[in-house]
């Protein structure tokens, strides 16, 4: 029984470490790193972004053209950040820092994804609502269905990144019910993201009808730190559905800093993120 006994703990101990091994973090010294800026959007929403009179962009995203393709230059955004700012684009208040850079890298096996972000989240925020987490890091992927109308024109996921379930009648926007959540009207979202606060769960959820903070299937696990003022926020998610090795995905990122909630995040606009093919963001194969 004795001998019996040390080889099934011999046995358990291997199995064990096999799956450590199945899920062990990637080399991230040999994973490339894209730079993303974030920016503070005010209350620009979907609805805002496809109106011509608002946003002459409008006719470009009709033509197929995507938001990243006009804005991003050099590694930076062509926005006007003083028009974000503004009063009718930002009524509540502004925060002292609009854009900055998040460092991105991705790399996957033949079981996960792995995706690391690194920033530094700054301080001068107008809102303080979450008392719990002092940063939070999100990330969206679109499944193919995801399209919203531009004047009979469709636009899709891809092209707009988060902004499809982003709506004027949402929560935190100007005269919006403040029960109503992002939504999508057509095709869904996968929604992650790590928490700061001590003890807090990775999300693992989704943007449908309604944002669902939890329910997704994804196996999300994320960890972060802070040292000296920099994050460094490590998410990793089962391959699996459209975030799949030979495909490349629509993804969007946001950070909520200095206890900011709701829509005081930073945002970027949207990428692809490429496993194995060609996208704005290529993860690595390890």
């Amino acid at each position: 029984m004795k001998k019996a006994s040390v080889s099934l703990a011999v046995f358990g101990a291997l199995i064990a470490l096999g799956a450590q091994v199945a899920h062990a973090a990637p080399d991230w010294s040999k994973v490339p790193k894209r730079d993303v800026q974030v920016f503070h959007p005010g209350v620009t929403p979907i609805e805002w972004v496809l109106k011509k009179s608002d946003h002459s962009g409008r006719t470009g995203l009709a033509k197929g053209e995507t938001c990243v393709g006009c804005h991003e230059e050099k590694g930076g955004l062509n926005f006007d950040m003083k028009r974000l700012a503004s009063k009718d684009l930002e009524p509540v208040g502004a925060p002292k820092t609009m854009n900055f850079p998040v460092s991105v890298q991705a790399a996957y096996d033949a079981s996960n994804l792995y995706v690391r972000l690194t920033f530094a989240a700054p301080a001068g925020g107008a809102d303080h609502s979450d008392k719990d987490s002092e940063v939070k890091a999100a990330m969206m992927f679109a499944d193919d269905k995801v399209s919203v109308d531009a004047s009979g024109k469709p636009v899709s996921g891809a092209q707009v990144g988060c902004w499809a379930t982003c709506h004027s009648d949402a929560r935190t926007m100007p005269g919006a019910d403040d029960k109503k959540t992002k939504y999508s009207k057509a095709g869904a979202y996968e929604l992650i993201q790590w928490k700061s606060a001590k003890g807090a769960k990775a999300v693992d959820g989704s943007v449908t009808d309604k944002r669902n903070m939890d329910g997704g299937s994804a196996g999300v696990q994320a960890t972060g730190e802070n040292k000296g003022g920099t994050y460094t926020v490590t998410f990793t998610r089962k391959l699996s559905g459209s975030v799949a090795a030979g495909k490349a995905v629509p993804v969007g990122f946001a950070i909520h800093a200095d206890k900011a909630g709701g829509r005081f995040h930073h945002v970027s606009l949207g990428y692809t993120l490429g496993l194995g093919v060609d996208g704005d963001i290529k993860a690595v194969k390890q």
